[in-house]
């Protein structure tokens, strides 16, 4: 196995980038902070508006079609602008888009904001994931993947702590996370200095060529896509719709990511040592039973127990894929997997986030996380016959 450092195939017993890692891991913390508070908290400010549900998770779908339009545009973008330069820019766009949900409240603008922040976090996905396949070698691949995942659940699990902290309404919550972010794009940008790998360029047509050669890691990264933003999109307005506090509700994201982050490295051991797709039928699995069991639990204790198992098992099979990635391919191909997970991810988050909103409003509230587990049932049986 070799992998592509600096336009040179590289042996698999070279020596980690370190500083490459660490501005990948450093990075990605701060576009799932971002994401883990926006997906709640403005879920929770319509709701509060008495939006209907449908419009509230076309708000959400919003930043999965500026997702999806990211993937179109990354590879012109990386022929004029360096992949660590695309990162930093684009995380201070994250932080423009948080300033503007806290100086407008139109729910248009706010439309508009969502759409480019699925873009801008979506750049900062594709290129760190590249970034870090490259930066890594292959006996090492499944513990940094786990510490990768681990640093993106932590900042899910932190987002969501803005809001009891700086409060929903008022916008401060979107001030101080956007000053985080402008601070982190500043230490990644002088981190960079002394990193020795890069992303690579995606070749034309890559994309299209990586979803042939690779569907199975297409339909994990979708399954994840599906059941994760779903979990923190839908879980929270299905958690006040049945009897639970606002605090609850945002609570419950955080309780989601914590577990998450620390199960993540210990998934990378597992990868290391056995069959890396038997892990994801398992995670699959377990997640689609978590959702199934969620609505007779009656115990707020226990349903975050449950909650916290469903976070970590959909988490676990983006840590599969980006592990079977970085094993997989190399150079320009990186990215494009990189591109085409973001486009299976931004599937299957749309379809998570408005399907749950449809679905609450036609049905019941208790429709949602039953029809989706269903749903997780049937990705992990095309996964088993594929795997």
């Amino acid at each position: 196995m070799s992998v592509t450092i600096g336009g040179a195939q590289a042996a698999d017993g070279f020596s980690p980038d370190w500083p490459a890692i660490l501005a990948v891991i450093l990075s990605v913390t701060a576009f799932s902070v971002a994401q883990g508070l926006t997906y709640p908290l403005i879920s929770l400010l319509l709701e509060s508006r008495h939006v209907p549900s449908s419009i509230n998770g076309l708000n959400a779908g919003t930043f999965a079609i500026g997702q999806a339009v990211a993937t179109l545009l990354i590879g012109r973008l990386g022929a004029f602008i360096r992949g660590d330069r695309l990162i930093i820019f684009s995380l201070f766009g994250c932080a423009a888009c948080l300033l503007t949900f806290a100086w407008s409240g139109s729910i248009p603008v706010w439309f508009l904001a969502r759409f480019l922040l699925g873009i801008f976090v979506s750049l900062v996905f594709i290129l760190s994931e590249a970034w870090l396949s490259a930066a890594c070698p292959d006996h090492l691949r499944g513990r940094i993947s786990g510490l990768y995942g681990a640093g993106m659940c932590a900042g899910f699990a932190a987002g969501p702590l803005f809001i009891p902290i700086f409060g929903g309404a008022n916008g401060l919550a979107f001030y101080a996370l956007a000053g985080y972010l402008a601070f982190v794009a500043v230490s990644t940008l002088v981190i960079c200095r002394f990193a020795r790998t890069q992303p690579e360029q995606a070749p034309p047509g890559g994309i299209l060529r990586f979803f042939s050669a690779a569907p199975l890691l297409i339909l994990m990264v979708f399954a994840f896509g599906f059941g994760d933003i779903t979990a923190i999109s839908g879980m929270p307005v299905y958690f006040t719709r049945t009897g639970h506090s606002e605090a609850f509700a945002a609570f419950s994201v955080s309780i989601l990511a914590l577990p998450t982050a620390v199960a993540q490295p210990f998934v990378g051991m597992l990868l290391d040592k056995v069959s890396r797709y038997k892990v994801a039928v398992g995670a699959c699995l377990a997640a689609a039973l978590s959702y199934l069991v969620i609505p007779v639990v009656e115990s707020e204790t226990l349903i975050l127990v449950v909650f916290g198992v469903l976070g970590a098992a959909s988490f676990a099979l983006y840590t599969c894929a980006l592990t079977l990635l970085g094993a997989g391919f190399s150079g320009g191909l990186l990215i494009a997997g990189s591109a085409a997970f973001a486009l299976a991810y931004a599937a299957g988050s749309g379809l998570g986030s408005v399907s749950s909103g449809f679905v609450m409003e036609a049905l019941s509230p208790h429709a949602m996380p039953l029809g989706t587990g269903a749903a997780l049932l049937l990705f992990t049986v095309l996964l088993t016959r594929r795997a």
